[in-house]
């Protein structure tokens, strides 16, 4: 299965839909904020001398406040820049908005004339430089632009998600019984190629982005990863563990055929942060800037990350399997079909409720800025 034929976030603007169920993502587009900030400043050094367009490409958008919260970083991060040199000619700034042909790319559209109208009211008498959107559909491991084009590349939540399931998992060569992801059960042969499918993966993600990034262009990416070294225990087993515990209820219960669930896995893997940069450096096409690990909660409703203390764990529980639906619901259709959808959210909430009673469990979510190393152009 390839992920861009039917992995995409739920669409609309109502309760279950991603717009509503996406604030752990956006606290990780804060957390890359100044990273953003300085790739734009760099960007805006560099045609200062020669005027012209800074092209600036989000991959995998999706659909809500989120997508335009890095609009937002990057006109105010030149907006500060102009005020501080007036009488400079203004760079003008084109984004593109990227994601998969399934997106919610209408919600994205009306999201963004409000915005206009916000953030002039906003500015007042200091106007943001010219700025144009447009969206781009494909996906992110194809070719998206011209040679050399492109300032600056942001993703947020993006790169965990795999081209395609593995071929052995999905060609049913070796299967990873009772298991959507990798878990403690997961048989070795099953993770090998979870992580040669990510090596690939990326390898042609910076292939790609590097052909299409101008000379010293700047990529700033946050995913999720892995801190726990031991892949079978990885934080993002732990949340998928419980949601494979979820479809075995059905199983059991005769509502879900046991081969269909053995046959669906997730097109996802959280490297390491050892992982990522060894496909990096293999690629010889980027200097790491900066790189870190941070945490943040499962429940998106939970700011405290320094606490290990879960208030209400049935709400975090309720929590975590909305924001989780609006992600996967598709995926999950297209394999089982919508009828099981509504109870084995029920029961997931539950698995992770009685989870969170035992131990507040973290993401690790990966924060990467890469500048391309020049190219002839």
């Amino acid at each position: 299965m390839k992920a861009e034929r039917s992995f995409h976030m739920v669409g609309g603007n109502g309760d279950a839909g991603y717009a509503a169920n996406s604030k752990i993502q956006g606290k990780a587009i804060v957390m890359s904020r100044s990273l953003l900030q300085s790739a734009v400043e760099e960007a805006h050094a560099r045609l200062s001398s020669r005027p012209g367009t800074m092209v600036v490409a989000d991959l995998g958008c999706s659909s809500g406040p989120n997508t335009l919260a890095v609009v937002s970083i990057v006109l105010d991060a030149l907006a500060g820049r102009c005020e501080k040199k007036p009488g400079q000619p203004p760079v003008h700034v084109q984004f593109f908005l990227n994601d998969l042909p399934g997106n919610d790319f209408n919600l994205v559209f009306r999201f963004l004339e409000h915005f206009n109208e916000v953030v002039c009211k906003d500015r007042g008498e200091a106007p943001l430089p010219p700025y144009y959107v447009a969206g781009l559909p494909g996906s992110f491991y194809t070719r998206l632009f011209p040679d050399r084009s492109v300032h600056i590349f942001h993703s947020s939540y993006g790169l965990m998600i795999r081209y395609k399931v593995p071929e052995e998992l999905a060609s049913g060569a070796i299967v990873n019984e009772g298991n959507v992801y990798i878990w403690e059960t997961t048989p070795p042969s099953v993770v090998k190629a979870y992580q040669q499918q990510f090596r690939q993966d990326f390898s042609l993600f910076l292939e790609l982005r590097h052909t299409e990034l101008v000379a010293g262009g700047q990529m700033v990416l946050t995913f999720l990863g892995r801190k726990n070294k031991d892949v079978l225990r990885g934080e993002m087993s732990y949340i998928w563990g419980l949601l494979s515990k979820a479809l075995q209820s059905l199983v059991q219960q005769g509502r879900v055929d046991k081969e269909k669930m053995d046959s669906f896995n997730l097109p996802l893997y959280a490297p390491s942060v050892d992982e990522v940069e060894a496909v990096i450096e293999r690629s010889g096409l980027f200097d790491v800037d900066h790189v870190e690990l941070f945490a943040t909660n499962w429940d998106p409703k939970d700011d405290d990350t320094d606490s290990d203390v879960v208030l209400d764990s049935v709400q975090s529980g309720v929590n975590i399997a909305r924001g989780q639906r609006a992600v996967i619901a598709p995926l999950l259709t297209h394999h089982f079909g919508e009828g099981i959808l509504d109870d084995l959210f029920e029961m997931y909430a539950r698995n992770l409720s009685e989870h969170l009673e035992k131990v507040k469990t973290k993401y690790a979510v990966i924060l990467l800025s890469l500048k391309a190393r020049c190219a002839e152009n």
